[in-house]
């Protein structure tokens, strides 16, 4: 399986830090990168999703014994989550627009976008890395690290979309307020 397997994994989660090194290049570039209303939130959700994948892919080597059957299976169900992350996250970057930074800032006169996958949820980008980290825990194809995977990152983001969440509050009142009541957090009809 590792033969198989390594090649497509690693070639997505390549994609994957290369899209979020561009995010972050882009948001300096526009002078959005100020971490004044993070609340340190963004070093949560890096060591989270970075912290996850580490500890999957300890536990894969470490725990041979919790290793899924018909691994390669697994492996490739994994690689296709992580692209449809990638997908997710890409659509709700490009969606936004302008409006989209890295770091928790929202401008006076910024819109409240309610087409594309935000017509779904409020943090599409977000449900997109939790596709991602679940997609290289399904492609660990091992018990733990799949656990590992879908339920780390989504605690890490807990706390971000609460900042997140009360800074639109904050900026842009009743309008956000609204679309709130009509819209999931990050799972269409779960939260």
């Amino acid at each position: 399986m590792r033969e198989v397997f390594t090649v497509p994994l690693l070639v997505s989660l390549w994609c994957w830090i290369v899209l979020e090194i561009g995010l972050v290049v882009r948001d300096v570039v526009r002078r959005k990168a100020k971490l004044e209303r993070d609340r340190g939130t963004r070093a949560i959700v890096a060591l989270s999703l970075g912290g996850s994948i580490f500890v999957g892919t300890l536990f894969r080597q470490w725990l041979p014994a919790l290793n899924a059957p018909a691994a390669q299976v697994f492996a490739w169900t994994g690689v296709v989550v992580i692209w449809l992350g990638l997908a997710l996250r890409i659509w709700a970057v490009v969606t936004l627009g302008r409006s989209f930074s890295t770091f928790v800032q929202v401008d006076a006169g910024q819109a409240v976008v309610r087409r594309g996958p935000y017509r779904w949820v409020r943090h599409p980008s977000y449900t997109g890395l939790l596709l991602i980290a679940f997609g290289f825990g399904l492609g660990a194809a091992n018990w733990l690290s799949l656990a590992v995977c879908a339920v780390l990152p989504a605690l890490g983001l807990v706390p971000r979309i609460a900042v997140e969440e009360a800074e639109l509050t904050r900026v842009l009142g009743d309008t956000y307020r609204s679309y709130q009541h009509t819209t999931f957090r990050l799972v269409p009809g779960v939260w």
